[in-house]
């Protein structure tokens, strides 16, 4: 959902703030940056505004009561999400593909023939924290070997990887060069994760999302348009996890 304003060339900063919303307290996250117009967003992490420096704070709140009950609407979809519990014979996706989730006989996890076998402890009454860490300790090596494919591409050295639990900020980069990604790729196909490793891989050389950024991102992954919508329309797909 956006609203047209003209454009202005001010760098971006963010803000907590609060509003009320037909009677409810809504915290909501106001960055401002470059754009052309006003952008709402709603996710599993809250309200999200999007707005341009000229845009006054006044002129942003009205706009946030007239959208009031697409706000609240969205922000009770999420809520509902609750957290899944993974069940042994339950069914999860894993590099793409669909896979039955099994209590290990031994200490060991494996995956084979489209099956997880996941070593949950003995005071684990599901298997949700077992697939936790199998994820993290999959994810690791493979977002690695893919950042440093990259950033080789590019001439540069390695970023250090810090692996984060994010629900829906798929990757991130820093002023320190530092990339998080969320383990939670490990549920996307191979060439999704790629993407994700591409675009941070890409913020090294400009931290922005301007036209020579995606033109960074073009030559690392020239499907990038293609493997953005895809993740956008599997991640409201996605069963949330813990």
């Amino acid at each position: 959902m956006t609203v047209p304003l003209e454009r202005s060339a001010r760098p971006s900063s963010a803000e907590q703030r609060q509003i009320e919303i037909q009677g409810e307290i809504v915290d909501y996250r106001l960055v401002r940056s470059s754009r052309r117009s006003i952008g709402l967003s709603v996710d599993r992490q809250g309200l999200r505004v999007g707005a341009p420096p000229a845009a006054s704070l006044a002129y942003i709140e009205t706009l946030l009561r007239q959208q009031g009950g697409w706000v609240r609407e969205k922000l009770a979809f999420w809520r509902a999400r609750a957290p899944l519990a993974l069940e042994a014979g339950s069914e999860c996706l894993w590099l793409g593909q669909p896979h039955i989730l099994r209590r290990a006989s031994g200490r060991v996890s494996q995956c084979h023939d489209r099956q997880l076998d996941l070593a949950a402890r003995a005071e684990e009454t599901d298997l949700s924290a077992a697939f936790l860490r199998w994820s993290k300790a999959q994810a690791r090596p493979l977002f690695i070997q893919r950042l440093a494919h990259y950033a080789g591409r590019l001439g540069i050295p390695a970023p250090p990887l810090i692996l984060s639990s994010a629900k829906s900020r798929w990757g991130s980069c820093n002023a320190k060069g530092e990339i998080r990604l969320s383990w939670r790729l490990m549920q996307f196909d191979p060439k999704l994760i790629d993407y994700v490793a591409a675009h941070e891989i890409a913020h090294l050389k400009e931290m922005n999302h301007s036209p020579r950024f995606w033109a960074i991102v073009a030559l690392l992954y020239p499907g990038w348009r293609a493997a953005r919508r895809e993740i956008r329309l599997l991640a409201r797909q996605l069963p949330q996890l813990n």
